[in-house]
């Protein structure tokens, strides 16, 4: 049986915290560079696929003072600790949290954009943790059904921001262009100038623009870079 009881350590932002209750997805670099690389100044709705704890959701409520922001999870401990969060936030009532599966869940409106920190092991040892698991296996959410639902979802201009390891990240393009979207945004991430690139981010749309790709490391030599810096400063306590 697994193990479901383990508390998910809390992090404090500058203008938020996020508790991780007993959802098993603690915050992570990904879901951070998602939620500050993402595209929000010209939107007025966003969807958070998989919110887990409401960390996309917080950071895009934060950096867009008129955004609408629905949020959903299909795990009643992440929305436990999601509706705890967004309580505790100072933009409650730009919030509102859906406790389902987005496959299925009929919201009565389309969206200008989608946010998701989607899973990426396709098979494999699940993490003893069941909450866990499910965030990150695609046993519960295959990345062909995921992108056909987030076209649906959304507005004829809109588009779908996501974040995956590299390897699965070019499988994931390679499915969406496959199957009507189109690459609009990418930004290869590494942890340092050293090491192999490791992260994708990705905005598909639903109509062609000229592709928008760059480069970013994580760390320099002695610390965080300039560039991790200048995206994440507004989020992160220490920056």
């Amino acid at each position: 049986m697994k193990n479901t009881t383990s508390k998910t350590k809390s992090f404090e932002f500058k203008q938020f915290k996020v508790d991780g209750g007993y959802s098993g997805m603690p915050v992570s670099t990904d879901g951070v560079l998602l939620g500050a690389w993402c595209e929000l100044d010209k939107i007025k709705t966003l969807l958070d696929i998989g919110t887990g704890t409401g960390l996309l959701a917080l950071m895009a409520a934060q950096r867009n003072a008129n955004l609408i922001v629905s949020a959903i999870d299909i795990n009643a401990e992440a929305i436990a600790a999601a509706q705890y969060n967004f309580e505790q936030s100072a933009w409650v009532r730009r919030l509102t949290l859906y406790h389902g599966d987005v496959l299925s869940y009929q919201f009565t409106q389309p969206f200008d954009a989608i946010v998701c920190n989607p899973p990426y092991f396709n098979s494999g040892e699940q993490s003893k943790f069941e909450q866990r698991a499910i965030a990150r296996h695609t046993d519960t959410l295959n990345h062909l059904d995921l992108l056909a639902r987030c076209y649906s979802l959304l507005q004829p201009d809109g588009y779908a921001c996501f974040v995956l390891p590299t390897v699965e990240g070019n499988q994931f393009i390679e499915l969406a262009t496959a199957t009507g979207w189109f690459l609009q945004k990418l930004c290869h991430v590494k942890p340092n100038q050293e090491k192999a690139e490791n992260r994708l981010l990705i905005q598909l749309g639903k109509r062609p623009t000229n592709l928008e790709e760059n480069h970013l490391n994580i760390r320099d030599k002695q610390s965080y870079s300039d560039e991790f810096i200048a995206l994440t400063k507004d989020f992160y306590l220490k920056m």
